[in-house]
């Protein structure tokens, strides 16, 4: 796996301060770890990018995903994705279409990330600033059900995914307002 901390980005690596996990397959057809991420996935178009994930560990009972701007010029970074309570036999969203293929499953629960978008909210990093990661994490959850409302912010499913989460997998992109 290709590293996602780099000194082009100044934002720190969000996943040291939590404990090391097993990983499993994490993919895209839209991008490789480490690639700039194209223009047709940024905000405003907010086109979701191919995920799909595989051989999640013994004890999984469902899944989460977040997208995470760690370079963002604030103290907390940037949420831009946040899903919660996705079912084991989904392993799979398609280009733009993860909101339809969420919505067939009940007690799935997308939060509003720090756009106050509820789903996928594309780069768009500020003009000038430098080059951001997007730090794409679906995570193996060992509970059919996070205890999280979906009025709560994603640092609060983030804080209980450090409780709950038995494997992480990572893949991230990077963008840049020039």
């Amino acid at each position: 796996m290709t590293s996602y901390t780099d000194e082009r980005f100044p934002g720190p690596d969000p996943y040291a301060p939590l404990k090391d996990l097993p990983s499993f397959p994490l993919r895209s057809d839209d991008f490789a770890n480490g690639d700039q991420l194209g223009d047709d996935l940024a905000a405003p178009s907010n086109i979701n990018p191919h995920l799909q994930w595989s051989d999640l560990p013994e004890g999984t009972k469902s899944v989460a995903l977040t997208c995470f701007d760690p370079d963002a010029p604030t103290a907390a970074g940037f949420w831009h994705w946040a899903v919660l309570n996705i079912p084991v036999e989904v392993m799979e969203l398609p280009r733009g279409e993860a909101e339809k293929v969420l919505r067939e499953h009940a007690g799935v629960i997308t939060l509003k990330g720090d756009s106050g978008v509820r789903g996928y909210y594309g780069p768009q990093p500020p003009e000038g600033h430098g080059p951001h990661r997007y730090i794409f994490a679906v995570h193996a959850v060992d509970t059919e059900r996070l205890d999280v409302d979906e009025d709560n912010t994603p640092t609060v499913l983030g804080f209980n995914l450090y409780f709950h989460s038995i494997a992480r997998s990572v893949l991230w992109g990077w963008y840049e307002n020039e």
